[in-house]
């Protein structure tokens, strides 16, 4: 523990496809090199919370709203965040207006003061949608993007002065309108809709041993969910016989960002 308390920052983070994971590494990096960064699902998250005055949480934004997994994770360790001081980093594929907010409202009311918000867009994580597919080179040039604007943030961090996406006034309104207004019945609790193509299942069992919600069991052969999906993507990316799918009814693309990022 003494080796944890070294470090003034922290991170805690949900990431399925690696966007999350890798933009709040990398900002972690540069803000305070070795500090712990644990994902949400890990035994010592709470913990890693307990020991450090500075937290970046990260998430994927999902219909404009933090994921239900986050949600939970605040409000289960709310004792924790008095006094604790956050900055909210969001990625998301599209539009979010204030993805950033949706956590930081939420740490507010449990004693947390919001150092700031921090957006960030990333190749989108849906693998069953080719509406929103891009080539090799288009999320090439995101990441590199995303990258440049940590970078700049980081700076910034360093002479006192902290990104303010999605914490104002319009950015409310906007990801209200924008989005959670219509979708809210998707993220206000744990997803149903998640499909096995038993004809295409192999009971592998990659799905459930991936999984933070440990939702997925495999059964006779083959896998099953159980209707607590945090929608990360994490099984659908991976799934070696492209059998999982949420949004769409064939898997188009199965990204993940470590296959995009450079050296």
């Amino acid at each position: 523990m003494g080796e944890v308390m070294e470090h003034e920052f922290c991170a805690v983070y949900l990431s399925g496809t690696g966007n999350t994971k890798f933009c709040v590494s990398r900002l972690l990096k540069l803000l305070d090199e070795g500090a712990p960064c644990v994902a949400i699902e890990d035994m010592v998250a709470s913990s890693t919370v307990a020991a450090h005055e500075k937290i970046v949480l990260g998430y994927p934004v999902q219909y404009s709203n933090a994921p239900k997994l986050v949600r939970d994770f605040i409000l289960q360790n709310m004792e924790l965040w008095r006094g604790k001081r956050v900055l909210c980093l969001a990625t998301m594929g599209a539009f979010s207006g204030d993805g950033a907010g949706c956590a930081a409202r939420l740490l507010k009311k449990c004693g947390a003061k919001i150092l700031g918000g921090l957006h960030l867009k990333m190749p989108d994580s849906v693998c069953d949608s080719k509406l929103l597919e891009k080539s090799g080179e288009e999320k090439r040039d995101l990441i590199r993007r995303a990258e440049e604007k940590i970078g700049h943030v980081a700076e910034g961090i360093k002479g006192g002065k902290y990104p303010r996406d999605g914490l104002g006034f319009f950015a409310h309104i906007a990801g209200l309108f924008g989005q959670r207004l219509w979708f809210y019945g998707k993220t206000r609790k744990y997803c149903d809709k998640l499909k096995i193509d038993g004809a295409r299942c192999v009971g592998c069992g990659v799905c459930a041993r991936l999984c933070p919600m440990k939702n997925l069991t495999v059964e006779g052969g083959v896998a099953v969910p159980h209707g607590k999906c945090t929608m990360c993507y994490r099984c659908i990316s991976r799934c070696p016989q492209r059998a999982i799918t949420l949004v769409g009814k064939e898997v188009v693309e199965q990204y993940r960002a470590e296959e995009f990022v450079g050296e």
